[in-house]
C-alpha cells in the first residue's frame, strides 16, 4: 500500500482532513461577514487599518500563548528572515487586497471573483509544487471560473478599483497557499511561527503605508468609536484575523494548497446569497444571478470530485485532498 493510501485508509488522518478543512470554511465564512459589516454597513473609512488590527491580534494571541507555554515557536534571530521568506509580503498583499475587495463590491461578485484563485492555485501547484490534477478537477475549477466571467459581464454595479483588488488579492491567495505549503514541509518554523512573523514582520510597514496614504488619520477621526456594537464587530474582526490564519495554515498542513483554497471558495455559497441580502449594494440582474450559480455548482462539482476520488493504480496524480506530494501528515 501506498502512503497515499495509507493516509486515506487511516481514518484519524481523514478526520484531520475534513475538520481541518470545515474549521477553515466556518472562520473564512464569519471574518467575510464581519468585515462586511465594519467596511460596508458602518462605513469604516479604512480597510488598512483594520488588517493592522488583525496583524496585532495575532501577534498579542500567539505572544501570550507562547507565554503560557501553551504553543511553542523558534524565538527570532537573524535566519528567521531567510526561513520565512517571502510569506510576509505575500501576507500583507493577501489581507490589504482582500479587505479593499470586500469594501469595494457586492459580496456575491466579491466571492464570484475570488474564484479566480482557485485556477492561480492549480497552475502554482503544477509549476512550483509538481502536482497535476486530473480532468474532473480542471472540469470543475474551469465551471467556476467559467461563471464568475459571466458574472461579471453583466455586473450592473461595476467598480474597476474593486475588482483590481480582488484579482490581486486572488493572485496572493494563490502564491500564499503554496509557499505556505513548503515552509509547513520544511518544519523550520512551525504553523505557529509562520503565524507570528508573518504579522510581526509586516505591521510597521503596514502601519507606515497607512500613515503615508491618510488612513490612519481617517480612522482616527471616525465618528462611530464610542459605538458599543461598532466597537464589538472590529474587536471581533480583528480577533477572526487570527482565528482565520491558523485555519488556514491547518488546513493547507492536512490538505493541499489547492483545497484549502477551494474550500475558501466553497463557504463563498453561503456569502454568496446571503450578500443578495445584507450590505446593500448587489444590483439583480439575470446573467449576472445565472453566472453566480454556475460558479456555486462548479464547487459543489469539485468537492464531490475531491473527497470521494481514490487513487489510481500507477496514476500520475493522487486526490488533491490527500496527495503525499503536496502534503506532509
Amino acid at each position: 500500500m501506498t502512503a497515499t493510501q495509507e493516509e486515506v485508509a487511516d481514518p484519524k488522518v481523514f478526520l484531520k482532513k475534513i475538520l481541518s478543512a470545515l474549521f477553515y470554511a466556518v472562520a473564512s465564512f464569519m471574518i467575510t461577514v464581519v468585515n462586511k459589516t465594519v467596511l460596508t454597513t458602518y462605513g469604516f473609512p479604512s480597510f488598512q487599518v483594520l488588517g493592522i488590527g488583525q496583524m496585532a491580534a495575532t501577534i498579542l494571541v500567539l505572544f501570550v500563548a507562547k507565554k503560557l507555554r501553551l504553543v511553542n515557536f523558534p524565538s527570532f534571530d537573524l535566519s528567521t528572515c531567510g526561513k520565512i521568506f517571502p510569506l510576509p509580503l505575500i501576507y500583507i498583499g493577501n489581507m490589504i487586497f482582500g479587505l479593499g475587495g470586500t469594501k469595494e463590491l457586492s459580496l456575491p461578485m466579491f466571492t464570484a471573483l475570488r474564484r479566480f484563485s482557485i485556477l492561480m492555485t492549480m497552475i502554482l501547484e503544477l509549476y512550483v509544487l509538481g502536482v497535476r490534477p486530473i480532468f474532473s478537477v480542471q472540469f470543475s475549477v474551469y465551471m467556476m471560473v467559467g461563471g464568475a466571467v459571466l458574472a461579471a459581464s453583466n455586473d450592473l454595479a461595476f467598480n474597476l478599483q474593486g475588482y483590481i483588488f480582488v484579482l490581486l488579492n486572488d493572485f496572493f491567495t494563490a502564491i500564499n497557499g503554496v509557499y505556505t505549503k513548503k515552509k509547513l514541509d520544511s518544519k523550520e518554523l512551525g504553523k505557529y511561527g509562520l503565524m507570528f512573523y508573518n504579522s510581526l514582520f509586516m505591521i510597521i510597514p503596514g502601519t507606515f503605508l497607512a500613515f503615508y496614504t491618510g488612513d490612519l488619520e481617517a480612522a482616527y477621526n471616525y465618528p462611530t468609536w464610542n459605538d458599543p456594537l461598532f466597537l464589538s464587530q472590529f474587536i471581533l474582526s480583528c480577533v477572526m484575523g487570527f482565528i482565520l490564519m491558523y485555519s488556514v495554515i491547518l488546513c493547507t498542513l492536512h490538505n493541499s494548497a489547492l483545497t484549502t483554497t477551494i474550500i475558501g471558495c466553497l463557504k463563498n455559497i453561503c456569502v454568496t446569497y446571503l450578500g443578495m441580502v445584507i450590505g446593500g449594494d448587489y444590483v439583480f440582474s439575470w446573467l449576472n444571478f445565472i453566472g453566480l450559480n454556475i460558479s456555486v455548482v462548479g464547487s459543489l462539482v469539485y468537492t464531490y470530485v475531491t473527497f470521494k476520488r481514490k487513487e489510481p493504480a500507477g496514476g500520475n496524480y493522487a486526490p488533491l485532498a490527500s496527495t503525499k506530494s503536496s502534503v506532509e501528515v
